[in-house]
């Protein structure tokens, strides 16, 4: 029972009637709500008419307050910026209004539903048109437009005859369209300034941003614990640390009135460091101190300085000590790790490093991958590690290694990938390379090169050597595009043969009527005679036949020439295989095999050699048209 009767209660009080009320009051939103409170309803079914507008301004001389002068609407105007901004200035509105209860239809506004909103310094003041919102025309609805919006500013406290000279214009353009359209309807929900004071300028607090770890940071789009960026990477001419310096903002004045005082700024972090001149410059201006690399390195903080440095010491890269560091091939940093334990991991399990030159005087652990231009291993690589480098050299090579050059002491069953490798002892493995040396061979080595395979010392057996003329990654992918493009190109070939083919018919069945077309436009033009419209169509045509055949045969010598280069491209790689070698020093030792793999026929040849065979150069030989064998050619 008590909820029905508080609807009830809520009900009557919403339908109840105020006498209305005559106030002065420079809040008229806190009036109508005290008024409200007093009468038990909601301000919201209360409304006011303006009587009366009272501006006041003065000015704060020396600490005393002045007293207030009123100020006509018109001289509002006439305030300059310099009076607006003066911290002592201060103005005010009094509004004497009346405040009665809301009758339904009584405003022809009514149904006009607008809302009145500001940015946060209040220095700018939108009217919002409510979705649903409707104008209709009628005599006075300039004047009414205005006093409906002043009335909306005043409640949300803003004063009116100032900041507002776009009024004008927003209530013309209002008032205009209602006139030619007779009733406006908004679909749309609508925005428009309607005030506007003057906006202060934000104080900067003084601020030192490091950005060069701020890269580092952007540089990593998951949360990778095993890279703490030990070694930060900067290249030259990159901005490392710029300082911001305290700029004191500009005062404003808002639409209420109020003077907006900037705040202090602040300097919480002020330059407390030093600069190694020789590897880092410094740019100022009146906003900021900026610090730049002279050179590619890595950043470094030493003795409360920062320096950029090429070259990096470090006993071990692990979970635990480093990190993985990757700082980039080009980042011109030369690494050191010093760990020479056999027992354990310079370069530890799942850590990447990726530099310039490494210099690892231990082993790299499992699952490790070092990448860089050049990189040395005095130690072993584990079986799942990844060497990349453009020059390599390894003790002892378990794992993987990728590059150009590359020397490895001692081979145990790992994987070589590179250009020119020379191995000083086998004891298998698979190398794959342009050129292979081995000083000293044992068993179960698997060799493919695509120009030589050069054995000095055969101490085992079980070993392959092949001749591939597409070993190499690059060069395979090359060749498999180019055999694409073969075909691509030689159907073209075909389909263009087909429609020159037709075109020389139709060339050859209208050539003389053509030539006797010709003949009379050319008599009708030396006599100046209009040409027959029939004649100059019927020329065109056959003209323009004349010209694709022509294009055709443009187009097909182009496509041959593309096709003619890339089978000789082709034809190329087959014909190196020929001036491939594998050459053994020694003699032969128990099971070997030698393997030829041909383009064209794509067919392996394969050769084994016998125990104690004194042959040794072994080449490929075309025996006669069509048949190739693997055969001792030196």
């Amino acid at each position: 029972m008590a909820l029905f009767g508080n609807n009830k209660k809520t009900t009557t009080n919403s339908l109840r009637k105020i006498k209305p009320t005559v106030v002065k009051t420079d809040n008229v939103a806190k009036e109508i709500a005290s008024l409200a409170k007093a009468y038990d309803i909601k301000p919201e079914s209360l409304d006011f008419n303006l009587i009366d507008i009272q501006t006041y301004t003065r000015f704060i001389e020396n600490g005393v307050e002045k007293d207030w002068i009123e100020t006509d609407k018109y001289d509002l105007a006439d305030l300059d910026e310099d009076t607006l901004l003066d911290e002592n200035f201060q103005i005010k509105q009094i509004y004497e209004i009346e405040i009665f209860s809301r009758a339904k239809n009584r405003n022809p506004l009514d149904e006009f539903k607008i809302a009145i909103g500001a940015n946060s310094t209040k220095c700018k003041v939108y009217m919002q048109i409510k979705p649903g919102s409707v104008i209709k025309y009628y005599d006075m609805l300039k004047e009414d437009l205005r006093v409906y919006i002043d009335k909306h500013k005043i409640r949300a406290g803003i004063l009116v005859f100032i900041f507002d000279n776009m009024m004008d214009g927003v209530v013309s353009k209002l008032y205009a369209n209602a006139k030619i359209e007779e009733i406006i309807k908004y679909k749309n929900p609508q925005t428009i300034l309607i005030a506007e004071g003057i906006e202060p300028s934000i104080t900067v607090d003084g601020k030192l941003i490091f950005h060069y770890k701020e890269n580092f940071k952007e540089e990593k789009e998951k949360v990778d614990y095993s890279n703490r960026g030990f070694i930060q990477s900067v290249y030259k001419d990159e901005l490392l640390i710029e300082y911001k310096k305290p700029q004191e903002g500009k005062p404003g004045r808002d639409c209420r009135g109020k003077y907006l005082k900037p705040k202090e700024p602040q300097d919480k972090n002020p330059i407390n460091f030093n600069i190694d001149e020789e590897s880092i410059y410094v740019v100022e201006d009146d906003e900021s101190i900026k610090f730049f690399a002279k050179e590619n390195g890595y950043i470094a903080y030493e003795n409360n300085t920062y320096i950029i440095k090429s070259e990096a010491d470090v006993n071990q890269v692990s979970f635990k000590t480093t990190g993985s560091i990757t700082v980039g091939t080009d980042s011109e940093v030369n690494l050191t790790v010093k760990e020479k334990d056999a027992i354990k991991d310079a370069i530890g399990t799942g850590m990447v490093v990726e530099v310039s030159s490494i210099e690892i005087e231990g082993n790299v652990g499992d699952e490790a991958k070092v990448k860089a231009l050049k990189a040395n291993v005095g130690g072993l690589t584990h079986k799942t590690s990844v060497i990349e480098a453009d020059e390599a050299v390894i003790n002892v090579h378990k794992g993987t290694v990728k590059g150009r050059n590359i020397k490895v002491s001692r081979l145990e069953h790992g994987v070589i990938e590179g250009e020119k490798v020379y191995v000083t002892q086998a004891l298998g493995g698979k190398i794959y390379a342009e050129d292979v040396t081995i000083d000293l061979c044992s068993s179960y080595v698997k060799v493919s090169a695509s120009h030589k395979i050069e054995i000095k010392r055969l101490r085992g057996s079980e070993n392959i050597f092949i001749i591939d003329p597409l070993q190499q990654r690059k060069t395979k992918e090359s060749f498999e595009k180019n055999k694409e493009k073969i075909k691509e190109l030689s159907e073209d070939i075909k389909n263009i043969k087909k429609e020159i083919d037709t075109y020389e018919v139709l060339a050859k069945k209208n050539m003389p009527a053509f030539n006797e077309i010709k003949k009379k436009l050319m008599h009708y033009k030396k006599n100046q005679i209009k040409f027959p419209q029939a004649f100059v169509k019927q020329y065109k045509k056959y003209q323009a036949q004349f010209d694709r055949l022509k294009e055709l045969k443009i187009e097909k010598k182009a496509i041959e020439e593309k096709l003619n280069l890339l089978t000789n491209q082709a034809d190329s790689l087959q014909y190196n295989i020929f001036d491939a070698r594998v050459i053994n020093h020694d003699k032969w030792i128990g099971y070997n095999e030698i393997r030829a793999k041909l383009i064209e026929p794509p067919i392996e040849l394969v050769y084994k050699p016998r125990e104690n065979e004194p042959n040794l150069i072994f080449g490929v030989v075309e025996v006669e048209e069509g048949v190739f064998e693997i055969r001792p050619v030196g």
